[in-house]
């Protein structure tokens, strides 16, 4: 009986919102009216993009209501209503989503009285159903209903608010476009950071050794002491040069990564931070060192190895992310958490500094988003001031 009584008064609470939410829609009419009035008119026009975009917040909240009595979201997918007057118009218009939503508007008006039936049945419900449970020892009959009510108003909201196969199509099409135009970004970001890696490290210590080569030639017959100091100065800058490339290829695609997979990597990624300061190709200048970092694999079982680009996105975000922790937390504690589901990989990077991230202050997350957003996957950053960090990237792909 406690059970039934909680999911009573649960369904009770959705169905009150959703008795405010029609109340409020049919006051809307009254604007609906005068938009459409004003359309008519012209001298209004102005009020229909507005109106549109009412209705779409009040679409979403009633989204957002259905999705958490139900535990399932509810899509969006609607044209972006900016740009001048007649642009505006033109995309409230012809937006399907504008269709969609008055189609759900004026049901709303048939079946929003729903919440009324429970006026009645609570009390009915608290007699009849506390007699059976209490004396004859059997199911409550009354009660349930108002969360067959509930789950009535909520089945039939997400079928009318959800978007038409065309405008989630469109809607994919647009984030892909996106997605695509991140992709080329970062991808025209890493190859001026490749060609500066390069410039100014191994080609300018390649030039100092053929510099030191050259002297050491002209020298040999002369000053053959000096000519031995410059060609150990040559090996150097030579040893030196093959550093810095091996550097920026570790940046590109670390050989690690290849050879021990994702655990592996990121294991030695995290025992280099914890013994030394990590190097400049992989968390930039002016990091501090000595991250203490835990990688945690319980969920993440031996099976077949990713595809080799998820990995990498997976090793980057995460080298970036430690690099974020060491400069910015205040923490020398950091978790890395991998984890294998069936449609892709899960990687979690939490830090328990003072917190407040701010992605516009230059913190690295914009190149994660991108890198994310590249294979379509999905971030989630929880900052809250005072900590802790949790930066949560889901890549999808297929095992």
């Amino acid at each position: 009986m406690r059970a039934t009584l909680r999911q009573a008064g649960r369904a009770t609470v959705h169905l009150l919102l959703a008795a405010a939410m029609a109340f409020g829609a049919y006051l809307f009419i009254t604007v609906l009216l005068i938009a459409a009035t004003g359309a008519v008119a012209v001298t209004g026009l102005w009020l229909l993009p507005e109106t549109v975009l009412l209705i779409r917040r009040i679409a979403g909240a009633k989204r957002q209501s259905t999705a958490s009595w139900t535990g399932r979201e509810i899509p969006e997918a609607y044209r972006p209503v900016t740009g001048p007057l007649r642009e505006r118009l033109r995309t409230a218009v012809r937006d399907p989503g504008t269709l969609t939503d008055l189609r759900w508007l004026v049901a709303y008006y048939a079946y929003g009285w729903l919440p009324l039936l429970t006026l009645p049945l609570w009390p009915a419900g608290l007699v009849v159903d506390g007699v059976r449970g209490a004396l004859l020892g059997r199911e409550a009959l009354v009660l349930p209903l108002i969360v067959r009510l509930a789950d009535l108003d909520a089945r039939w909201s997400a079928a009318l608010l959800r978007p038409s196969p065309e405008a989630l199509l469109e809607s994919r099409v647009e984030q892909l476009t996106s997605t695509r135009a991140d992709a080329v970004a970062a991808h025209g970001a890493e190859l001026r950071r490749i060609e500066r890696d390069l410039h100014d490290g191994a080609q300018a210590r390649l030039v100092a050794l053929s510099m030191r080569i050259g002297l050491a030639q002209r020298a040999y017959g002369a000053d053959p002491e000096t000519a031995r100091e410059l060609l150990n100065d040559a090996q150097e800058q030579a040893e030196e040069a093959l550093t810095e490339l091996r550097h920026v290829v570790r940046a590109i695609h670390p050989p690690i990564l290849t050879d021990r997979g994702l655990v592996g990597a990121v294991r030695a990624l995290a025992a280099r931070w914890a013994s030394s300061r990590p190097t400049a190709a992989e968390s930039g200048a002016g990091s501090r060192g000595g991250l203490r970092v835990t990688v945690r694999t319980d969920r993440f079982p031996d099976g077949p190895r990713a595809p080799a680009a998820v990995e990498a996105a997976a090793y980057f975000l995460i080298a970036e992310a430690l690099t974020n922790a060491a400069r910015h937390s205040g923490s020398d504690r950091a978790e890395v958490v991998l984890a294998r589901s069936r449609t892709g990989l899960s990687v979690s990077v939490r830090d328990d500094g003072g917190g407040g991230v701010d992605e516009s202050a230059g913190s690295g997350l914009l190149g994660i988003r991108r890198r994310v957003a590249a294979l379509d996957g999905t971030v989630r950053v929880t900052s809250p001031a005072g900590g802790p960090t949790v930066i949560e990237v889901e890549l999808p792909c297929v095992w």
